[in-house]
């Protein structure tokens, strides 16, 4: 039976923080579904929700219950939804979009201008409940560890990102081994790259992008790019990076080391006020694309394919907590020494 009142994770006020406290369950109305939350990971967004920095204050209106990274089940349809049951095991893409602006329309729903999302425009998925449209529901496979899936928004990003160009063959440059850029240095390496390079300035997460396969790290306080790619061979520079970091350093630097006619993904918010060199765009004949979320639906098809073929994102997770200890959740995260850290919601 579901209850009429539900735990929740809410930013009450534009103050950091958050706080447990009982809201109402949602009502399912047409077309949308209620799903009943398992478990929930702590995206970098959501760490941006809980300090309050310049970007939450500029993006969230109190009060609100945050979260978009989970896995559920089904526990009531809406009116005239079809094809899905209560029980069913699964996520949901996180950008509600409006299906009628030509982006929509044309099959890029990534691209929609008016696109809400979970957790940021509306109440997000730290609940016992959570409420989406029934066409942003993604039925999970059977066999797939629910600690793994509740990333798997996440997972989205960094894959739609990494194969944004081919890599088979080819020298791939990583800027940013936050958990996202540490899980894009594994599908590059098992997309078929030669070198995966990643450069950060935190050992811990370098160390979780050697798990994950990348061939080699760069600690760029205290360690230099160019005699890492003389060691292992890169002359001319890389073939393909995938910026994560949101670093404008980083960001130049990556510009600087790539050959010419290299392929650029960036997936990194920079600050306000970045600046990079125009002219390494244009005399490399550099192709930069910037990428928002997730392609929908091709990459949550291909990416729980790649998990299903054995591809293992189990490295990434460092920590779990109930619910209740989410404080410790957002300490590990803030700390920095963290990959993807899990809430359980199960009583």
């Amino acid at each position: 039976m579901i209850p009429k009142m539900m735990d929740a994770l809410v930013k009450p006020t534009a103050a950091p923080g958050l706080v447990l406290t009982q809201v109402p369950v949602p009502e399912v109305g047409i077309g949308e579904v209620l799903i009943k939350i398992h478990k929930t990971a702590i995206c970098g967004t959501d760490v941006h929700i809980y300090n309050w920095d310049p970007w939450a204050q500029t993006h969230i209106h109190p009060a609100m219950t945050i979260g978009h990274e989970y896995v559920g089940e089904i526990a009531a349809l809406g009116p005239g939804v079809t094809g899905y049951h209560v029980g069913q095991i699964v996520s949901g893409e996180g950008h509600i979009v409006c299906g009628r602006c030509r982006n929509c329309r044309a099959g890029n729903g990534q691209w929609c201008k008016h696109t809400k999302g979970v957790g940021v425009d509306r109440d997000g998925a730290f609940a016992e409940y959570l409420c989406i449209p029934a066409t942003n529901l993604i039925v999970i496979p059977e066999g797939i560890d629910e600690d793994v899936v509740s990333f798997f928004d996440a997972y989205g990003n960094a894959f739609h990102t990494a194969t944004m160009f081919d890599v088979i063959g080819e020298d791939v440059l990583i800027t940013g081994a936050g958990p996202i850029g540490v899980m894009a240095a594994g599908i590059c390496a098992h997309n078929g790259a030669k070198h995966v390079v990643i450069t950060d300035v935190n050992d811990y997460r370098l160390d979780l992008a050697k798990k994950m396969g990348a061939t080699a790290t760069v600690n760029l306080k205290k360690q230099d790019l160019d005699e890492t790619m003389r060691r292992i061979g890169i002359k001319e520079g890389f073939d393909v990076a995938c910026e994560m970091s949101g670093n404008g350093a980083a960001l130049n630097q990556l510009l600087k080391h790539m050959r010419n006619g290299g392929k650029v993904a960036l997936l990194g918010i920079s600050g306000p006020g970045t600046v990079i060199d125009w002219n390494d765009v244009i005399f490399k004949g550099l192709t930069l694309q910037g990428i928002y979320g997730r392609k929908m639906y091709e990459t949550w098809y291909k990416m729980m394919s790649m998990v299903e073929a054995g591809f293992d994102l189990h490295p990434v997770i460092t920590h779990r907590f109930r619910y209740t200890d989410f404080e410790k959740g957002f300490e590990a995260m803030n700390s920095g020494m963290s990959g993807k850290v899990i809430l359980s919601w199960d009583k």
